[in-house]
């Protein structure tokens, strides 16, 4: 099969990659970089595109960041696949931050209070609100009692906070990135078309040669 790994990752190691690349994150965002500067698109459309994948590392959304990215960026008529490439901008070593300027801003344009120690029972919102949803589904073919308690508390005090407060840095966040994305691929993608250039006229060159000589 065409493209098939040759050594076969156990689950474990597919889960420490997706914490720590095997060659470093600086490897894998010069891997990224490297794939979004030779796409075959106009700089500013390239640009757009990555402006929406930044954004929406921003919103809760976790696992559907690749799907939201890819719709946005059609809407904004950016390059999808540079889309999808910038959601790696959230990633393990960023989402932490992502998290805390987005929950503290949403709790300060609702008006309510962020929790400074929230860092430590925020695992624990997801996990009862995850308890919650898979208890009531249950309930629905039992004769158990449904219970959203912890699923309004997560939805009160990190989705929707999140979910507004995400808003303002994620448009902040992927101006910057379009803003600074922009000049650098279109200096690449220049350099490149002008070493093309000047492998096109060697070539000529060379065929001209053949042709004198015979």
């Amino acid at each position: 099969m065409v493209f098939k790994r040759r050594d076969k990752r156990s689950m474990g190691q597919v889960m420490l990659d997706s914490v720590y690349p095997r060659g470093g994150w600086g490897r894998a965002l010069y891997y990224i970089t490297h794939r979004v500067r030779r796409l075959p698109d106009s700089p500013e459309k390239i640009a757009r595109g990555i402006f929406a994948g930044v954004f929406v590392t921003f919103t809760p959304f976790y696992g559907l960041h690749f799907v939201l990215a890819a719709v946005l960026a059609m809407v904004m008529r950016g390059n999808i696949l540079a889309a999808m490439l910038s959601t790696l901008f959230g990633n393990p070593l960023t989402y932490v931050p992502i998290g805390v300027i987005a929950l503290k801003t949403g709790h300060f344009l609702m008006g309510t209070e962020f929790d400074e120690t929230m860092n430590t029972t925020l695992v624990g919102k997801f996990t009862g609100a995850a308890a919650d949803l898979r208890d009531n589904v249950f309930a629905l073919f039992s004769e158990a009692e449904t219970n959203w308690a912890k699923l309004a508390q997560f939805y009160d005090e990190v989705f929707l906070p999140y979910l507004i407060g995400g808003i303002i840095p994620g448009i902040v966040a992927g101006l910057v990135a379009y803003y600074l994305s922009v000049p650098v691929i279109r200096a690449y993608q220049n350099r490149r078309r002008g070493r093309l250039k000047e492998k096109l006229a060697e070539l000529r060159r060379k065929a001209a040669q053949v042709e004198d000589r015979t």
